[in-house]
């Protein structure tokens, strides 16, 4: 994928249903300052949450936990987390789910094929288990079976089993946000595609 794929900032920042905020205070400033060091940029979703710095403290603390979480393998959480966002249609999330994981070393050369899943013979069974159940969840209201929730506990765990439905609440819960207030790829997938010089 090019970078002439996505959106100039121009456009990107029309789109947003509440302004990228422009808060010069010490917490925005810091707020910028990680982002930039950590990300390479300032997440657009943290310049809206800055309208409302007590949310946007708690959801740093709390994706701060999301993180340690270490029950269920990284690869399997990120096809889950990307097969929700993908249901939702959180081009935001899409996009930065795969700079994450492409950041850590995680293997992402299935990733652009979880939008088709169905359709594609790059997955394992298990794999295909995850995009199913996460689809599951997703849709409103969920479909979530007996057999379903039986075998991934057979292939994971019981602990790996929660952290999978939790993982996946959460992308929901960020894939929603970000796409009812119009937040659209920043770009971040570009950054890894780039060759070095």
């Amino acid at each position: 994928m090019s970078t002439d794929t996505y959106a100039t900032t121009e456009q990107r920042r029309a789109a947003v249903r509440v302004p990228l905020t422009e808060d010069d205070g010490l917490f925005a400033k810091l707020v910028g300052w990680y982002s930039r060091r950590t990300y390479g940029d300032v997440l657009d979703n943290a310049l809206v949450l800055l309208h409302h710095k007590p949310i946007l403290r708690a959801v740093m603390q709390f994706e701060g936990r999301v993180a340690k979480w270490d029950r269920l393998d990284p690869h399997l959480k990120n096809l889950a987390q990307l097969a929700s966002a993908s249901l939702i249609g959180c081009s935001w999330c899409m996009d930065f789910g795969y700079y994450a994981a492409h950041s850590k070393g995680e293997d992402t050369s299935k990733f652009e094929q979880v939008p088709y899943w169905r359709d594609s013979d790059v997955f394992t069974p298990v794999e295909r288990r995850v995009l199913e159940y996460a689809e599951a969840v997703t849709v409103t209201p969920p479909t979530v079976t007996d057999e379903m929730a039986e075998a991934l506990r057979a292939d994971l765990g019981e602990d790996g089993f929660v952290e999978l439905t939790m993982m996946i609440a959460v992308e929901n819960e960020r894939s929603r946000f970000n796409s009812a207030l119009g937040l659209t790829s920043q770009g971040f997938k570009a950054t890894c595609d780039l060759k070095p010089a």
